[in-house]
């Protein structure tokens, strides 16, 4: 697929290293417009509904999550162009899909790319529709550890779990239960059934998600109706689960 991209980088020659860079090693990005600062991104962005971002950190009169912060939703993915290797848990936070370091490396840029292509293709394919996932239900059962012994509990029973500091809340059809475990836990004794980890916060069963939207990191739509946020660098991990 072809993607629409816009440059938000306030030096003239790191806007045409990277102009040249995705003339030359990226096919298929169509590079619609330029920006020096927040406000032309902003306006470039509002102008052009583009799919891709290519954002500098640091730039005049603001940062790039001002201006992201100036688009609360969003349907363009964002890749960090910056020499600055600090803002990098901002980006996260920020649903980048990417974090390149300058000197800009081109096999990191094409990987880059490529990633976001994928992402765009099976967003677009997905996007509203009622989903088929590749497994049917999560078969097994899971031993959770408590105070006074333990509780086994079917996997498929599952609907998500949830972070809580040094806690993980796992959420059924009617009931809550609070397990002195980290999620990170969780994520590995789920491994061998259909769970993904869609956000820091969140470990979602694949099979109970209904629905994909769209958005700045998106989000999913279990069958109990709950909808959970999707973090940009998840995406890739939930959409290979469905067909």
């Amino acid at each position: 697929m072809e993607l629409t991209a816009i440059i938000v980088e306030d030096e003239a020659n790191s806007r045409e290293i990277l102009r040249n860079y995705l003339a030359k090693y990226c096919n298929g990005v169509k590079l619609l417009g330029e920006a020096a600062d927040i406000e032309q991104g902003l306006a470039q962005i509002k102008k052009h509904n583009p799919d891709l971002v290519f954002l500098d950190v640091e730039m005049p009169f603001g940062n790039a999550f001002d201006l992201l912060d100036k688009i609360p939703e969003r349907n363009f993915e964002t890749i960090f162009v910056t020499a600055y290797n600090q803002y990098a848990i901002d980006a996260l936070n920020h649903h980048a899909a990417y974090y390149l370091m300058k000197p800009i490396n081109i096999d990191e840029l094409i990987k880059a790319v490529d990633y976001v292509k994928d992402i765009k293709e099976k967003e677009n394919a997905l996007e509203g529709q009622v989903l088929q996932t590749a497994p049917i239900r999560a078969e097994g059962k899971i031993t959770l550890p408590q105070q006074d012994g333990f509780q086994v509990l079917e996997v498929g029973d599952i609907y998500f779990c949830k972070a809580d500091d040094n806690y993980t809340e796992i959420y059924l059809e009617k009931k809550k239960i609070v397990v002195s475990k980290t999620l990170k836990y969780f994520e590995d004794a789920l491994k061998p059934y259909p769970f993904a980890r869609i956000h820091k916060s969140y470990l979602v069963n694949v099979s109970e998600v209904v629905k994909y939207k769209k958005g700045k990191g998106g989000s999913v739509i279990l069958s109990n109706g709950k909808e959970l946020s999707v973090s940009a660098s998840k995406k890739a991990d939930l959409l290979s689960f469905f067909q």
